[in-house]
Order: C-alpha cells, then structure tokens, then sequence
C-alpha cells in the first residue's frame, strides 16, 4: 500500500465518530449511511444489501442529520433527491432509466421532513421561494392522479393501488402477490396527506400566496370530519387501517399511530390518545412497535425461515424500530412531559443492540415475540435515525423543562 494510500486511511479515521459509547456508536453508524457519488448526496438504506431507498431516505433523514445538527446535509441529501423527482413522485428503488416509482408515501414524507427541517432552521419565510412550486407540483399530481393509480378522490381522501400493488411502506411480496397490499384509502397516507396540505398552507400564508391558499382552503376545512367519518370506529376505539370502498379493515397495526405524531392532524385528541393506549398494550416492545397486533390470527411473531416465509412476516407482527420515531413525538404531542421517561426506557433498551448482530449499529427488525431477536439488515438507515431523533427529542424537552 502506498503512503498517499495509508495517510488517507488515516485521515478517514480521525474524521470518523469513535465507538467508544453507545451514542457515539449510533453517530458513527449515522456517517457510514452518507454517500457521496454522482454529484449527489444518498442515504444508503441499510447494509449489507440495501441500496438508496426514496422513502427510507426521508424517513431516516430528521434522525441521521438533524438530530446531530447537520442541517447542511439534510438540505443536500433533499435537493439530490429532488433532482429525480418525475410527475410527483420519488424514485421508491433505483435510479435513472431503473428507477421505480412505486411509493405512494415518498413524497408525503419529504413533506414531513421539510417540515421538520423548516422548524429546526426556523425558515419558514425562505422555504415557499425554494420549494414552492415543487409543493405545488406534489399536491396537483395526487389531485390530479398519477401513477399506480394514486389520487384523490372527490372527498379529498388519497386512494392508491390495485391488483398486484404494495405501495405503501408495507410492500413485501411472496410469488408476485403482496402480503398486505392496503389498496385503497391507507389511514398514515391520509393522515400524512392532510399534515402536507396544512403544512404547504402555512407556508404559504408566510408568502402571501393567496391563490394557492384559496385552492386548498375548503379541502383543509372539511377534510378532519370525512377522515373520522371514514377511518374511526367508536366500537372499536381505533382507526382502520386502511378503507377501500365499503370495505373497512381494521387489523390493529402501527400505521394509525403515525397519525399521532403529526403537527398538523385530522384527528382529536381524545382519539389520539386511544391510538397510543392500543400501541402501548399491544404494539410496543422493547426493540421496537409490531407491525401486527398478537392478538391478531394472522399475527406472526417469528422473523425466519425462508425468504418467502420470512416476507410473509415482516409486516405480519415483526418488530420496527423506526416506528419508533413517529411513536415519540405522538407521545410527546399527546402526554408532554409524562412521556419522556418512556422514550428513555426505550432508547436505552437498544443499548445492548451495539454489541450484537450488526455490531456498532441497530438491526433491520426484530422477532415480535421475546427475546425479539434480530434480523434483516445488521445496520439499517432509519433504525439507527429514529433513535438518535428520540435522544435529540428528550434534550429538547429537558431543556424547554428547565427554562419553564
């Protein structure tokens, strides 16, 4: 090896985050999911066989940039993706002539990322000049449809799929039939749907653009009471999970929690803390949410065997620990100060994680029955995002504590 190669290395080492602790170790791990190439700036999703994923990446990017004050970074990481935006819609997997734009939820959660970065920055009477007409794009190609069948309906509800589709972030398929397809109106797309709408609004009243608020303004109004109307269910006390036509189907899985951390939601609160009470008794798990509830007949606690058994699973009961993030700020919205000591319970349960399976990082997934061992991808983007972001959360809260 020659000497240029070895001083290389050495600067390379002194750049990189040590492994000396736990959250050092999560910093770390959030630096190896930055790439650089193409001129362009890439969340890789997971290794070791995870490429760039669209939704991953504005899933994971909050966690992996923000929440370690790099807003430098999730700024660029935006941008790069923008430039492979097409009608709409984010390149789901792949690039250029492969990419495949098969997320119905991509672009609602770029939404949900520059909302999170529009606060963090406090600009958001620069964000409408930049970003505005690509907004504007966003929400005119779900009015209007675009691909795989993804619109609004005339009640403002988003529908997408269709026979052979997984479009939202549930999208396992066994022998081209998807294990849980959701076609039809999918509850966190609504929600998110909603939260971009009054996001996007608020944007614009900062811009004086009163011909986009007009637009959008009777659809925002109403949109709350046909959300309820549509996914509530008083009997049951939960959401359903997703709606298509008269079928209603309300398997208890973490999707309507998402609708708990939004700033903007179409739900109450009353309704909001239902949803938590649900997760909390039969989702939450010390390595992460279930993805079905036990109680469940299709429920499967077990992540293994092979692939196609093990797709059957991964949305069937199997662990997330990004659905963490999302479950924080519910808590957060919804109990205050109460939910800190859980979210500290829950960030220091994966403290063991560092020392095994994916050393030095945070697994893909993991079993839903205990000891909830791990699986899927030994380091995985939004994993390592969501805990660093609910250690970010609880330093903002004890600090807002302290100045009250």
């Amino acid at each position: 090896m020659s000497r240029k190669s070895i001083e290389a290395m050495r600067d390379m080492k002194t750049k990189m985050t040590s492994h000396s602790s736990y959250f050092n170790c999560l910093h770390n791990a959030a630096e190896q999911f930055i790439v650089k190439r193409n001129g362009k700036t890439e969340i890789i999703a997971g290794y070791p066989w995870f490429n760039r994923w669209g939704r991953d990446t504005f899933i994971a990017l909050p966690g992996l940039t923000l929440a370690i004050n790099k807003p430098d970074l999730c700024k660029d990481i935006i941008d790069s993706m923008l430039s492979e935006m097409q009608n709409g819609l984010f390149p789901n997997i792949g690039t250029g002539e492969t990419a495949s734009y098969n997320s119905v939820d991509a672009p609602l959660w770029f939404f949900r990322t520059l909302q999170i970065y529009t606060s963090y920055t406090k600009s958001e009477k620069k964000i409408w000049k930049e970003y505005g007409e690509i907004i504007k794009g966003i929400l005119n190609a779900y009015k209007k449809g675009a691909l795989y069948n993804i619109k609004m309906l005339e009640n403002g509800l988003i529908y997408a799929g269709g026979e052979g589709m997984a479009l939202t972030w549930m999208d396992a398929i066994v022998n081209g039939v998807p294990v849980t397809p959701r076609t039809g109106c999918q509850v966190e797309i609504n929600g998110l749907w909603y939260n971009a709408l009054r996001f996007a609004s608020e944007m614009a009243e900062y811009a004086k653009d009163k011909e986009f608020i007009d637009e959008w303004k009777e659809l925002i109004i109403n949109f709350p009471a046909t959300f309820k109307e549509t996914f509530w269910s008083k009997e049951k006390g939960y959401l359903a999970d997703y709606v298509d036509g008269e079928y209603k189907n309300f398997q208890a899985r973490p999707n309507m929690m998402i609708i708990t951390s939004l700033p903007f939601c179409p739900i109450s609160e009353k309704i909001k803390q239902l949803i938590l009470k649900k997760c909390l008794e039969e989702l939450l798990t010390e390595r992460g949410i279930r993805t079905l509830s036990p109680n469940d007949p299709e429920y499967k606690g077990h992540y293994t065997g092979n692939q196609a058994e093990r797709d059957s699973a991964y949305h069937q009961g199997t662990c997330w620990p990004w659905l963490l993030a999302p479950f924080a700020d519910g808590m957060i919205a919804v109990f205050q100060k109460s939910a800190y000591p859980v979210l500290e319970k829950i960030l220091f349960n994966f403290e063991s994680c560092v020392k095994d399976y994916g050393m030095t990082s945070i697994a893909e997934v993991y079993d839903g029955d205990p000891p909830h061992r791990p699986n899927g991808c030994i380091s995985q983007a939004w994993s390592v995002s969501a805990l660093l972001y609910i250690k970010y959360l609880i330093e903002i809260g004890k600090k807002n504590l302290l100045t009250l």
